[in-house]
């Protein structure tokens, strides 16, 4: 019987952001990368746009299926970008149509920030 090891994820991708705040104090690269997330999520409209494709059914959602956010088709484009930008979701093009997704080391990373440390 032969298997096959799954290959590791570079420490970088499969955590984006830091370690809980209650555990250490943020580095300085820390605190840029994480402050550029939270600016990203700090728009009303990125928020909800952030929250409706990380609830779409299978992960994803396409730019077609996003609407009634109270802006415009190009200003949700605009935001979905900045999302983008900021590491907060991935996007692919398929056909005339942009999907875009929440990275899962993201989420699990902003989680782990907000908790607090284990105590022993």
């Amino acid at each position: 019987m032969t298997t096959n090891a799954l290959p590791l994820l570079e420490p970088e991708s499969a955590a984006p952001c830091c370690p809980p705040l209650s555990e250490r104090p943020l580095t300085a690269e820390e605190a840029e990368r994480t402050a550029v997330m939270f600016k990203a999520l700090g728009d009303p409209v990125r928020l909800r746009l952030f929250s409706l494709v990380a609830s779409h059914e299978g992960g994803e959602a396409c730019v077609c299926d996003i609407s009634d956010v109270g802006v415009s088709q190009p200003t949700v484009s605009h935001h979905l970008k900045k999302l983008r930008e900021a590491g907060l979701l991935s996007s692919e093009r398929r056909g005339t149509w942009v999907y875009y997704k929440v990275e899962p080391s993201v989420l699990a990373a902003l989680g782990r920030l907000l908790t607090r440390a284990a105590t022993a």
